[in-house]
């Protein structure tokens, strides 16, 4: 990719919520050398952000601000040009984030995103993914706590086994924190079109390439094979089994035949069972049109908690990994996942792809296959923690 153009990143979506919180956190850590703007189609919002940046770094009253608006197809595209990474926040991915797709894959240009919205990342890759791997352009979408924290501990899990055997990993989600207007918007977006979801899924599966003896495959089990403490589990049905066993089919580490198996873990019965029904309910509602209008108010695209309640969130994820006689647990763990860790994850994806020695990949890749190591590194040094529990 061209290392001359006008900026090193472009944040587009600032004034949103979780927007917000990834500009503050370039602010505090991209440093003085790397060159970034923010991209928004209402300029005096973007004005407002500024300020707020520039009263706590005075060097910032001059940061770049860039029309974009994904309805305005030449806006798109120049800010794709004029960018080597393009972080966007803009959602829900399946009704605006495709222009910026495109775009970036034609200029070969990098592109980060926090999607949850397996729709949009299977429908992306059929429509962009060769068009990207020819330009050159990385595109890494779920770069929050969808998916990092599931993607990246399960390669840091298969790292601590043996090479060369079939490895079984079992993920165990444990969070208090709120989930964002954009999240719950997604969501009401991919439960009222299950049959588009299938199809995108099936569409994907006709043209994407598989490795030749291997296979990676999500476990379907209600229950896992492993038990990590008193309680109970649910399988999880995100986007993030499929993320990590895209990672597992692109790395030949995973082995020859790789298992995933993801769950929520809760410590009460009564958590458990009111979290199946809620699931259930929310499908259910989002199906019909009067219902799904409703719940689209409960919380706006824009709205998130105050600092002082997101300081008292928390997540963390423990993988059981077993293969070739050996067993390890291990854990990632941080802070507020729904907003902080999640701009933090999503901030230092993208100085990672503009900044860091990685591997040659191109086209739709996941942060795993994108850059492994490398960013496990930086959001260790950024607080979140990959550890290795015990061993056996």
């Amino acid at each position: 990719m061209s290392a001359d153009r006008q900026y090193d990143i472009v944040l587009f979506g600032a004034t949103g919520f979780t927007g917000g919180l990834t500009a503050e956190y370039l602010a505090e850590h991209a440093g003085p050398d790397v060159r970034w703007a923010l991209a928004g189609r209402n300029r005096q919002k973007l004005e407002a952000v500024r300020d707020r940046l520039a009263a706590r770094r005075p060097e910032l009253t001059a940061l770049a601000l860039l029309h974009a608006d994904t309805g305005d197809a030449a806006s798109i595209e120049a800010v794709a040009a004029a960018a080597r990474v393009v972080i966007t926040t803009v959602g829900p991915y399946v009704k605006h984030g495709e222009p910026l797709v495109a775009a970036c894959a034609r200029a070969g240009t990098d592109y980060v995103d926090l999607t949850g919205e397996p729709t949009f990342v299977d429908e992306m890759y059929v429509r962009h993914h060769e068009q990207a791997r020819r330009s050159g352009a990385r595109i890494v979408h779920a770069c929050g706590f969808d998916s990092i924290p599931h993607d990246l501990g399960a390669y840091f899990t298969v790292q601590q086994l043996p090479e060369g055997v079939p490895l079984h990993v079992e993920g165990f989600v444990r969070a208090n924190g709120d989930f964002s207007g954009g999240t719950l918007h997604s969501a009401i977006g991919i439960f009222s079109d299950l049959p588009g979801l299938y199809r995108a899924e099936r569409d994907r599966r006709t043209v994407e390439e598989r490795p030749a003896g291997r296979r990676a495959r999500i476990s379907r089990s209600p229950l896992p094979r492993a038990r990590i403490g008193d309680g109970w589990t649910l399988p999880m049905p995100t986007v993030d089994p499929a993320i990590v066993t895209r990672s597992a089919l692109a790395l030949d580490r995973y082995g020859p035949d790789f298992t995933y198996g993801h769950y929520v873990a809760v410590r009460r019965l009564a958590t458990a069972a009111a979290m199946a029904t809620g699931a259930g309910a929310l499908i259910a509602a989002a199906a019909l049109p009067p219902t799904r209008a409703l719940l689209l108010k409960l919380r706006g695209a824009g709205d998130g908690p105050s600092a002082e309640r997101r300081a008292k969130h928390w997540f963390s994820v423990t993988f059981v990994g077993e293969g070739g006689g050996k067993r390890v647990v291990t854990e990632v763990a941080g802070g507020d996942p729904g907003y902080d860790e999640t701009a933090k994850m999503l901030a230092e994806s993208a100085l990672c792809l503009l900044q860091d020695d990685l591997p040659d990949t191109s086209g739709q890749v996941t942060t795993a296959a994108a850059m492994g190591d490398a960013l496990i590194t930086r959001l260790v040094k950024a607080g979140i923690t990959f550890r290795v529990v015990r061993t056996g």
